[in-house]
Order: C-alpha cells, then structure tokens, then sequence
C-alpha cells in the first residue's frame, strides 16, 4: 500500500517552507537580550498566548500515547483532557501574582515568596522532570511517528544502521532546535501559534474519516461497548462492580492495589498532577510570563482552556475508532492491534494515530495531517528545550556568574538546549519498556509534582508559611519522588535478575505495586505536613517580604489594578468553559 502520494510530499514541503518562513521572520525581528530571547519582550497578544499554551501541551503523549489510550482503554483517560478548568486557576488565581513579580520562572517566583535555596532546588527539579518526561518522550513519540508512516527507510553508517524510529527522532530535534535555539520563545510562540490551526485541522480531519470509515456515530458506539464510553467504568478493575467505593481487590491490600484508573487516584491526585501542569510549570506558564499585562496573559489561558477540550475528541475518539476499525475487521489492516479475543494490544496500540493516517485517509490528505502531527512534536519539543534552557540559564547560570553579559545569557540558553536534547536521548530506552507512552508521563510527574504543587499553592494562601518549610517539603517530596522512580526503574528496563520484578510481599515489592496515583497522594499528604510543621516550628516570613504575593498581604491599588484588567467577557467565557466540562462528564457515564 502507498502510504504517501506527491501531493502529499508537496503539502510536507509547503508546511516547513512556511514554518522556517515565519521562524525567520521572527528571528529577524529579535533582539540578542534575555528578555527577548527567554520571553520574547514580553509582548505576547492573548491569542499567541493561547494557541503557544495549547500547541506546547499537545504534543507526543497525546499524538501517540493518547490516542493510544484511547484504542485499548475507551475514554478513561478523557479526566486528564477534561482538566481543562485548571487554565482557569491559572488565569483568575495564580496569574495575579505572576504578573505583578515579573519574574522570568517560577523557581524566581519560589525566591521571592521564600528563599533562594527554595529557587535552586524547584530548577533543578524542573530540570530533571523536563529529561524524564517532556525532551525524551518527544523525541521517541517521533520515532514512533516515522516508524509506522514510513517502515522502510534506513540508512547503513556502517558501524549502525539506523531504522526510521531514530532517522524520525533526529530529524525531529533538528527541525526543532533550527528555530528554537536561534529564535528563543519569540519564535517558538508564534510557530506554534501556526502549528495549532494546522494540528486542529489536520486531526478533525482524522475524525471524520474515521467515523466515515466506521459507518458513522451510531455505528461506532454499536461496535464497541458502552465501558468505552464510561468514564467511570473502566476505572473499576475487571470482576468488580462499577461503584463510588473505595475499589479494592481480593488478592491485594487495597492501599497498595495496582489496577488501571481507580476512581478514587483519579478524583484526588489527577487535579493535583493538573493544577502543578497548568499552573506551575515553567513549560506553560512561560508563555503567560510573556504577555506584555495580566488581561492579555488572563484571557490567552480562558483561550487555552477551549482549545484544551479538544484533545477528547481529536485524539481519543479517533484511537477509539481505530479499535472499533481492527476488532470489526473493517479495516483488515488494522487487525494486528487485537488478539484472537478481540482485546486491544496496548504496546502496538501506540500508533493508533499514524495508522489511522495510514490507512483511513486518501493520498493527498495525508501529508496535511502528518504535518499537523509533526507540528505538535515539534511544538512540544520546542517548548521544552527553550524551558529548560530558560531555567538553566536565568535560575543556576546566572546565580553563579550574576555580572554576564545579556548576549552570554543568550548564548550560554543555546548550549543548555542542546545539552537537554543529548541527555533525553539516552532515556529512551526506558521509555520503550515502559507500559505505554502516556502511562510513563502520568507515572513519573505524578510522583515529581505534589511538592512542587503544595509550595506554590499553599504558598499563596497561607502567609504563614516560611522558607524553611518550603524547603523541607521540596527536598522530602522529591526524595520520595525520586526513590520511587529508581525503585522502578530496574523493573521497567528488565534488568538482569529483574525480569519478574521484586520478590513478592517484600518491601520493595509493595513499593514498586503501589498504585502510581496513591503513592503520589502519599508524597502530597507528606509534602502538606512537612511544610506547614517546619514553617510553624521556625520564624514566620517578614511582612515586607512577601507583600502582594499571598492574598492576604495584597495592596488595595493591587486588587484595584487586577480588578480592572478584567469584565464580563472573561467571566461569561470561563462559565462556557465549566458547562462544557460537565456536558462532557455528563455524557460519557454510559
């Protein structure tokens, strides 16, 4: 079968001509400054704002592991998407305070509520967060891309040959780390402000034919069972009822049961993991650090969270097709995603997405979406690597060399992005023993997030709260964080004398089978008490200190002034957004 005709070649070729066009453009019109290069001269309009938000989110583990999700697991995963209303904690509550600081990163944000140290600790942090998860599941969600689109290609360096995943991972990085290290997060911003009108089109494309191929909705729904339909259901493991109780299994102690999505790590650690995301990262929020005023920044997360709720239905629902395609034998192609039972195979259910490009859409509109899906890689990446630079570059560098020069600090943001890019290139083979792509991004921030949460959070509701205990909930969260990822990490990779895991009912045992949601409440509830204990058993922070960065110590012409950037236009669209969020739960119940 031809999997790409000239016309789409020619769409491919017309995509990156005007994507390095408006790159150039761009670049052009910066300046060798940091406030430029990092946050690009803080003079984002809220669209811009918005779409950047959304096209850096929507990257690798949607495209791959998403609607991969969605083949084998209906649409359970749909919480995470519907998490949009955290944008809206991040426009109406953390948006105030960031915009009044003018920081460059949320690890400065930590400085001046609470300490230096507390800065220095939260990038390094950030840092190896962004390896973990962001750079090096990006570059193989290219991999994976190429290797299903275009099987063939090889090239032979004699000492290696190189199959299309790593030929796709690399081109990836360098069409990325073209505009990305020249232009900073001016170029960044407004290609991915490019790359979302593509993606949206390309992957409603995706839909549609699909459901075309299907036989349209009702048939779709007829073919697979209401479970995938159910948010709730497919939380519950097999041979237990659907209920609110607590989920338990016979075989196991329930505090250490280790099932797919029980509800109860779904209602209490997913907002936690969503409102770290959405309203501490320095990947997101970045983007709102460079609007140029609170209402510009305000309005382009409300804009954000509309574009946030599209990812049920361009990505999850099409990997749902794409089952119901393979199990109904409609697409005799698609039969290898399940087994003689009709079950879905999760590992090659990964590229549900590219195959459905493959074999649901015509030559010719093919190369729009691969395009649409290659601008969501690339964005991703590019988010990150100008991140991860702006952290490493602003937070540690400059600390240690306070009298650089504004063209060093650019410079020496280059190198910290390609340093990035080398080092998640050797995490990828984690990532391809892990049990699916989006499962390992959900595993791993979500054991790296409830400190970080608690500090900024309670940070600005609770005056009290000192540095010392920011400090101490950072060091004992991550701690907790990272002993469990080394705890599973030899498990994950099949290690000599690892291959079955631990020995059953030992410590390291439990500890690798606790559910990933419950041992990140574990970190969270740990993460609260440490926190507010040291910081009551130590001196509370002075007054002039921390002015106008909790909500208790603001200024009457602060609130006045953020009161104004504001009317019923962004109240009535935050409302619509909060409607549609429970039209969708109210309609996947099953």
């Amino acid at each position: 079968m031809e999997t790409f005709g000239f016309w789409d070649w020619a769409v491919l070729a017309a995509y990156f001509a005007v994507l390095l066009g408006v790159a150039w453009w761009v670049i052009l019109k910066g300046k060798e400054t940091a406030d430029d290069y990092f946050l690009a001269g803080r003079n984002l309009g809220w669209f811009i704002v918005g779409a950047s938000i959304f096209s850096s989110n929507i990257g690798s583990e949607h495209l791959v592991g998403l609607a991969g999700s969605g083949c084998t697991d209906g649409v359970a995963m749909a919480h995470y998407e519907l998490h949009a209303w955290c944008l809206l904690v991040l426009a109406w509550v953390m948006i105030p305070f960031y915009t009044r600081s003018m920081v460059y990163t949320m690890p400065e944000f930590l400085e001046k509520r609470f300490t230096a140290t507390a800065r220095w600790v939260l990038s390094v942090i950030s840092l190896v967060a962004y390896v973990l998860t962001k750079i090096a599941v990006g570059i193989f969600a290219g991999g994976v891309v190429f290797s299903t689109l275009l099987p063939e290609v090889s090239v032979d360096l004699g000492v290696v040959q190189l199959d299309s995943f790593w030929i796709g991972s690399v081109l990836v990085i360098l069409l990325t780390g073209l505009y990305t290290v020249l232009g900073g997060l001016r170029a960044v911003a407004y290609t991915e402000a490019l790359q979302t009108l593509v993606l949206i089109f390309g992957s409603v494309l995706v839909t549609i034919y699909g459901l075309i191929a299907v036989g349209g909705w009702g048939e779709f729904r007829n073919i697979l069972s209401g479970e995938m339909f159910n948010l709730w259901k497919p939380l519950v493991p097999p041979g237990m009822e659907g209920t609110w109780a607590p989920v338990k299994e016979p075989d196991r102690i329930a505090w250490y049961f280790n099932s797919n999505y029980p509800w109860l790590g779904m209602l209490f650690c997913a907002p936690i993991i969503g409102l770290w995301y959405w309203c501490t990262d320095q990947y997101i929020v970045q983007r709102a650090l460079g609007a140029p005023n609170e209402k510009e920044a305000r309005r382009g997360s409300i804009f954000a969270a509309y574009l946030k709720l599209l990812p049920v239905f361009i990505f999850i629902i099409p990997g749902m097709i794409c089952f119901a395609l393979a199990v109904s034998g409609k697409v005799p192609e698609l039969a290898h995603l399940v087994d003689e039972n009709g079950r879905a195979i999760p590992d090659r259910c990964q590229a549900a997405f590219p195959l459905m490009i493959k074999h649901v859409l015509p030559i010719g509109l093919r190369g729009v979406v691969v395009a649409g899906l290659l601008s969501a890689l690339m964005s991703s990446l590019a988010g990150v690597f100008n991140a991860s630079s702006t952290l490493f570059t602003m937070d540690l560098y400059q600390k240690l060399r306070p009298q650089v020069t504004q063209q060093q600090l650019v410079w020496i943001g280059r190198v910290a992005t390609s340093v990035m890019v080398l080092i998640g290139l050797a995490w990828i083979p984690v990532i391809q023993n892990a049990r699916g792509l989006y499962d390992y991004l959900q595993t791993v921030q979500a054991y790296l997030a409830p400190p970080i949460f608690v500090v900024f959070f309670f940070g600005v509701f609770m005056k009290r709260l000192n540095g010392s205990g920011c400090l101490a909930a950072l060091l004992v969260g991550f701690a907790l964080g990272v002993f469990r990822l080394i705890v599973d990490t030899p498990v994950s990779l099949k290690l000599p004398g690892f291959e079955n895991g631990y020995t059953p009912g030992s410590f390291l045992w439990i500890v690798n089978n606790i559910y990933f949601q419950y041992y990140s409440l574990l970190v969270f509830v740990v993460s609260v008490i440490v926190m507010i204990a040291v910081s009551y058993a130590t001196t509370p922070p002075p007054l002039s200190r921390i002015q106008g960065l909790t909500f208790s110590t603001i200024t009457e012409a602060q609130r006045r002034a953020s009161r104004e950037s504001w009317n019923w236009v962004d109240v009535v669209a935050s409302a619509v957004v909060l409607l549609v969020i429970l039209a969708a739960y109210l309609y996947f119940t099953g």
